[in-house]
């Protein structure tokens, strides 16, 4: 089975926000995002997959969540190019 870390991206009143996830199946999890089932602070807006990267094993995923959620950094240029290939945690 495969996981995935994705970002998602909203904007409301002229305000983006991104989140950044893992999960082993992205459409079921975007879809419980979407209808306000997802993580709270995801309620109430509209997301799009703007990052996703696939994993072997969930102990990969989770690293790369964490660093990317604790590296604005790194977020930042994920956000300014959703097809950043940079070293993540493999």
């Amino acid at each position: 089975m495969f996981y995935y870390v994705y970002m998602l991206r909203s904007v409301k009143k002229n305000k983006a926000k991104t989140y950044v996830g893992y999960t082993n199946n992205i459409t079921k999890r975007l879809q419980a995002h979407n209808s306000g089932k997802g993580a709270k602070s995801t309620r109430g807006r509209f997301w799009n997959v703007i990052f996703k990267r696939r994993f072997l094993n969930k102990g990969s995923a989770l690293k790369a969540e964490y660093l990317i959620k604790n590296n604005k950094a790194l977020r930042n240029k994920i956000k300014k190019n959703p097809n950043f290939i940079g070293k993540l945690c493999t």
